[in-house]
């Protein structure tokens, strides 16, 4: 094993420095003289979003293909332990497939707000329920010796204006409801990375924060690994190594290795505090280079392990007798989710899926004899008099309609928030028409957050621009649904 105190013992303090800013998007630096490697990292954490080009962090440019596991929000519906366990060992033997030593996630931020743009990527509103799943994942990943990076640390809770925002609350707030999923993390599986968030608490940003990342993070919970930043999330890098922080992403950090280095010479800067990081930085990487094992990433096996995990996931939210339809029944599929479904939210943890399978794919593979109209399309809010026409003339002649519903990507993702929480209303027209020829209709909902039902009265939820999101009065009658892994095949309605 790397003797990780010697290495540092023989770096120059430009050397140690430059440790602690990555090289490029994706890799840590390396230090040639001694042998020390560049380490990569990937995106996560329903899959790896692994970037050999040009790199971003919003999904925007394409990644290597690779298996889609259910979102977080999926995956905490199945209150399932063990299977996130096995879920994370398949992408942790895929990271050592692909020579990655970092996965980033678990995201376990609260679902404070039903707006939050990021909720798909959050397991619960429940600190307990996200704070099990998590350490099961976390076990289950560094099983295979690869990091994961438990994010975002802390009370990042809303996409809009988390760059600059202050989340303003108590400290028993914080503890009871923001805090237990990282701290039951911490304490059961000891992530190898945490990841700090954009914003500041209580108006002191995340990664200056030397009570959250010395005081709370490692002597109450006694986290032994290295924090890392959010990409972009450093504020005064030198306070930052003071405070706990060892690892800048992304690249391009010479300005900031040279202030530590000055900050040192000047007395400013403890240079033990610079070798206490590289040390906790080294540590976790040395445990993935010195036990590389390598391997195949066999993208079909691995897509069975998450057809398996889905079909543990998806929620039943009712079900008046129509459920499951029966062979010889007349069934007609209405909605474009159906051809082409939505089973993941937009930003860093978008992949590129190796493998999709739709509930029309599935309906054909077994033999199944579906009708298909497209309803409406599943990228736009707007009606289309044809397209609804057509499906309520499928739905009059069938025994079964089947609509297919959700929000569209553009509504879910990183780096904004919902503006409400209204289904598109070409989806919401399509389905009260059809309700009006059809008595059996089953609506099946691809969406990552809270949706409004068609009962409910239609609001608008704002969130503040400072401080914690609104937490609204839930109306009656939502629609809860879930995102699945791209398989429908085993469930009731086919």
């Amino acid at each position: 094993m790397t003797d990780v105190k010697k290495l540092i013992s023989e770096m120059t303090l430009e050397e140690k420095a430059s440790l602690l800013g990555g090289d490029d998007f994706w890799h840590t630096k390396a230090v040639e003289r001694l042998g020390i490697p560049r380490f990569m990292m990937s995106d996560g954490p329903h899959g790896l979003r692994k970037q050999d080009q040009e790199g971003d962090h919003l999904g925007i440019n394409d990644s290597i293909k690779a298996v889609c596991f259910p979102a977080a929000c999926a995956t905490a519906s199945s209150f399932d332990t063990d299977l996130i366990e096995k879920m994370g060992e398949t992408i942790g033997d895929e990271c050592q497939a692909e020579d990655l030593a970092v996965v980033l996630g678990p995201a376990v931020n609260i679902k404070r707000s039903p707006l939050c743009g990021r909720n798909f990527e959050y397991f619960s509103e429940d600190p307990y329920l996200a704070g099990k799943m998590a350490a099961t994942y976390i076990s289950g990943v560094q099983s295979k010796h690869v990091g994961t990076s438990i994010k975002h640390f802390a009370l990042n809770d809303q996409e809009t204006n988390r760059m600059n925002i202050s989340a303003e609350a108590s400290e028993r707030t914080i503890r009871e409801i923001y805090f237990p999923a990282f701290e039951i993390a911490v304490k059961e599986s000891q992530p190898k990375t945490v990841m700090c968030s954009y914003n500041k608490i209580n108006g002191t940003y995340s990664s200056d924060n030397e009570w959250l990342l010395n005081k709370v993070l490692r002597e109450d919970w006694g986290f032994k690994g290295a924090v890392m930043t959010d990409w972009g999330a450093v504020d005064d890098r030198v306070q930052g190594v003071k405070a706990g922080l060892e690892l800048e992403m992304p690249g391009n950090t010479a300005e900031n290795d040279k202030k530590i280095v000055e900050a040192v010479r000047s007395g400013a800067l403890d240079e033990r505090l610079v070798d206490r990081a590289v040390e906790r930085l080294l540590t976790v990487m040395y445990d993935h280079y010195d036990n590389r094992v390598g391997g195949t990433f066999d993208r079909d096996r691995d897509h069975e392990v998450a057809e398996k995990v889905e079909e543990n996931c998806a929620v039943l939210l009712q079900n008046n007798g129509i459920l499951p339809l029966k062979e010889g029944q007349k069934i007609v599929y209405i909605g474009e989710y159906a051809e082409k479904p939505r089973y993941q939210g937009g930003g860093s943890s978008h992949i590129n899926s190796s493998k999709v399978v739709s509930a029309l794919d599935a309906a054909k593979a077994a033999g199944r004899t579906i009708s298909y109209v497209k309803g409406f399309p599943a990228d736009r809010n707007e009606e289309n008099a044809d397209l609804l026409a057509e499906a309520v003339a499928a739905a009059k002649e069938a025994d079964v309609a089947v609509i297919f519903a959700g929000l569209p990507d553009v509504i879910e993702s990183e780096g904004y928030d919902r503006r409400d929480m209204k289904m598109p209303a070409c989806q919401i027209k399509v389905i009260e028409e059809v309700a009006k020829v059809q008595k059996n209709v089953v609506v099946v909902l691809h969406n990552g957050s809270p949706c409004q039902s068609l009962r409910a009265p239609r609001r608008d939820l704002p969130c503040k621009a400072r401080g914690q999101p609104v937490l609204p009065e839930f109306p009656r009658g939502l629609l809860q649904g879930a995102l699945s892994g791209g398989r429908l095949r085993r469930l009731p309605l086919l």
